[in-house]
């Protein structure tokens, strides 16, 4: 009897233990989420260009410059003496500007961002008004058309800008202050 309960034991414990085996999961994810979210990014993205099209035909008398970054400005005021500074990393720009939707409702006024600081791509700034403080001289206003993508986004400012918000920004840069070299 103590043999058979030992050798009852001793079989219990062998089956009993096994290697651990990897959880699977109960669903497969078929990337339907990313796919619907892409279609969707590409129909906002024709929309949009289809409103800039449009901002742009209006004032065809404007002559509008398409970035490399992919939004559209104009200059208000140009600087063109030859040796006139833009901006390079950690250089501090002196800056104003204010925004507007597309129908030209304005959203923030100049007073609201005047005489701001901004220590070049070392701080956070919206894509859009980052690189075009990029291409300004002191003392210039340019008046810029930003897709939403480069504006605020899908979450917008989480204050009066909204999700997917495409917008007007008329911009003066002040000053330009550069950082000395070590």
């Amino acid at each position: 009897m103590d043999k058979t309960l030992i050798i009852i034991g001793l079989l219990a414990i062998c089956f009993s233990c096994k290697t651990p085996e990897a959880r699977r999961p109960i669903s497969v994810k078929s990337g339907s989420f990313i796919d619907a979210s892409v279609e969707r990014n590409k129909k906002l993205n024709a929309k949009e260009q289809a409103w800039i099209e449009q901002l742009m035909a209006k004032n065809d008398s404007t002559n509008y410059i398409a970035s490399e970054s992919g939004f559209w400005y104009y200059y208000n005021t140009k600087i063109t003496e030859s040796d006139d500074y833009t901006p390079a990393f950690g250089d501090i720009v002196n800056y104003s500007y204010n925004l507007k939707d597309f129908k030209g409702n304005l959203i923030y006024p100049k007073e609201n961002f005047q005489n701001l600081d901004y220590a070049m791509d070392k701080q956070e700034l919206f894509t859009g008004l980052r690189e075009g403080l990029k291409l300004m001289k002191a003392g210039e206003t340019i008046t810029f058309l930003f897709p939403s993508q480069k504006a605020y986004g899908y979450y917008g400012d989480e204050n009066k800008i909204g999700t997917n918000v495409p917008l007007i920004a008329e911009v003066t840069v002040n000053s330009i202050t550069k950082v000395q070299d070590n």
